[in-house]
Order: C-alpha cells, then structure tokens, then sequence
C-alpha cells in the first residue's frame, strides 16, 4: 500500500505511545497528516518532531470536552480539515483483586477516560464531519470489552460500553456519511497491558513479570506471532481508509484468534488424559 490516507487529516489520542504510537507512524507513512493528542506531553513532542512536518502535538485530557473541543478545532486550523478521529487514549487499574475485594477506587477516573472520552471524541469530531461530507471514527476497545472473564471489572465494563456506544453511534450518524467502527486488540505488548506495575517492585522483578505474562498469552493464541503496535495501526488504516467505505458499526478483533475460541479445548485435555493413562 502507498498514500492510502493521502490529503486526509487525522486525530490519534493516546498516540504519544504504544498502540496510539502505532497508528501515528502508519497513518504518516500512508500520507496522512496527523495530530498527536495526549497528556505525555514529552514524549508526543519528540515523536511529532521525529516523524516531520506533517504530524503535530497537543496537550489533552479526552475526558474534558473543552480539551477535546479545542483539539478538533486545532487539527482543522492546522491542517484544514479532519477526516479520521482515532479515540484511542485509554488506561485500567491494573488491579489484581477478586470481585470480592476489589475497591473500586478508580472506577470513575477509568470511566471518565476510557467511555466519556470516545464519546467525546465521536461526538465532537462527528460535528465537523457532519458538516463536510462524512468521515471515519475509529474507537479502541479491548477484547476484554467482547469477552466477559476474570478480574480487571472496571476495565472491561468500561471497553464493553465502547463496543456498544461505537455501535450506537454507527447507527445514528450514518446519514451524516460518517462511519463509526471499533478495534479490539489482544496480544499487544505494551506498558498498559504488561499488568507488571506494583509500586515498590524492582526492575529485575518487573521484567520476569512480564516475560512470563508474555509466555502465558501465546500459550492461549492460536496463531503463534507475536502481535505489535502496528498490527493495530494497520486496522485502523483500513478503517480510516476508503477501502472501508462500506464498513460501518463492526467490531474488529486484532487478536491472533484468541476469541475466536480457546486454542486448548477441554476435548484436547480429555484426549491428553486418556493418552497418558493408556501409556501407563
């Protein structure tokens, strides 16, 4: 592929790093001009100044709708328009409590992030877009927000009403030309999803940590690669492309088939088990 986002301007929050970082540098790549919109203030500078004239950075906290407002308003003075709204700032608790246990103590701030800024987001990129022949809206989600399991509630409820919301925003601003889809990614590396952080740990520690938290999810991914930060970014350049002109109210999951059903089936144990009791 070659300028597939040529002459379109996109907004990427949370894209100072990690995922976000990914979908930057594949938006620039395919010709794009793009605004950077986190609260890591350096790090989106110098990534901004790394890839060139056509990417930007601005400050923002996507659960304030006079940030979110203002950032859509920079990107169309800076760059004339806005085609693409990447709502991809997200964050979890990284709480390692049972339901039982757990306090809930960042429930609203998760919330406020994770679900009020892509509804922020939507909304207020989708109101410029009304206005000038459509556009894509691209929201990640998680697919701890598609497939109910253990611990982390505050994160999954919150990635559980994006896919809902994304859906219910597809279905209201379609007659407006503005395609609204989601990205669930999986096996993604980063420092959000390493559940390594404990105040106090050491280095060596954290690291051992996240080596076996590595091994456990490849274990249970069917296709045996190690996804990236741009697997992520292709998804959304597809999204944001024209290629997707057609494609609106889905839910992607970029996730090795991890949901696609367990890569260890209990049929698979049952087998092992006769196995090693006929070897005996």
């Amino acid at each position: 592929m070659a300028n597939e986002l040529a002459g379109k301007v996109a907004i990427i929050t949370g894209g100072a790093r990690g995922l976000g970082q990914g979908m930057v540098e594949v938006f620039v790549e395919e010709g794009a001009r793009v605004v950077i919109a986190d609260l890591r203030e350096e790090e989106g500078t110098a990534l901004a100044a790394q890839l060139g004239n056509a990417v930007r950075f601005r400050r923002c906290d996507v659960s304030s709708r006079e940030d979110v407002q203002a950032l859509v308003d920079y990107a169309v003075a800076e760059f004339g328009g806005l085609h693409a709204m990447c709502n991809n700032a997200g964050l979890s608790d990284n709480s390692f409590a049972r339901l039982l246990d757990v306090d809930f103590e960042m429930f609203e701030t998760i919330m406020k992030v994770n679900v009020l800024g892509v509804m922020l987001g939507t909304q207020i990129a989708a109101r410029h877009m009304a206005q000038h022949g459509g556009g894509a809206i691209i929201n990640t989600s998680s697919i701890s927000g598609i497939r109910p399991g253990f611990g982390f509630f505050s994160y999954r409820a919150s990635k559980a009403a994006v896919v809902n919301f994304t859906q219910s925003a597809a279905s209201e601003l379609g007659e407006h030309l503005i395609r609204v889809n989601c990205i669930c990614p999986g096996n993604i590396p980063s420092e959000m999803g390493s559940y390594a952080h404990t105040p106090g740990m050491t280095d060596d520690k954290g690291e051992r940590i996240k080596a076996a938290i590595r091994a456990v999810r490849m274990r249970w991914q069917p296709l045996q690669r190690q996804g990236a930060a741009r697997d992520i970014g292709n998804a959304a350049l597809f999204l944001a492309s024209d290629r997707a002109g057609q494609v609106t109210g889905q839910v992607l999951s970029v996730d090795g088939g991890s949901t696609s059903g367990d890569s260890r089936s209990q049929i698979e144990e049952i087998m092992a088990a006769r196995a090693q009791i006929e070897a005996g």
